[in-house]
């Protein structure tokens, strides 16, 4: 039972960094780019910590991988920040598409 929800929990923020990376492709410029990128993929990683938790075991792990998820997202977020407002200081508008 526990390899399921493991399964399942990892499985699904795998299909959130695919929607994050669909979104990266699909839309028309840099804000909306960053806002489903950083959203999917924070979700995606913490769906995918919890998924490893659950077949942790142990207190120990379940920290350690707290504090990872938790140092990504605060990385991930501060980093689309920057990207933001280099945009926004460098009048980014026009669309950058693939």
């Amino acid at each position: 039972m526990v390899e399921w929800i493991a399964g399942t929990l990892i499985a699904t923020g795998l299909l959130f960094f695919v929607a994050g990376t669909v979104g990266l492709l699909r839309f028309p410029d840099l804000y909306t780019r960053l806002h489903a990128l950083t959203k999917a993929d924070n979700t995606g990683l913490g769906l995918i910590a919890a998924g490893i938790a659950v077949l942790a075991g142990a207190w120990q792990p379940v920290l350690l991988i707290a504090l990872i998820w938790f140092l990504a997202v605060t990385a991930a977020s501060i980093a689309c920040h920057l990207v933001a407002r280099h945009g926004l200081r460098h009048d980014h508008e026009e669309d950058i598409g693939p």
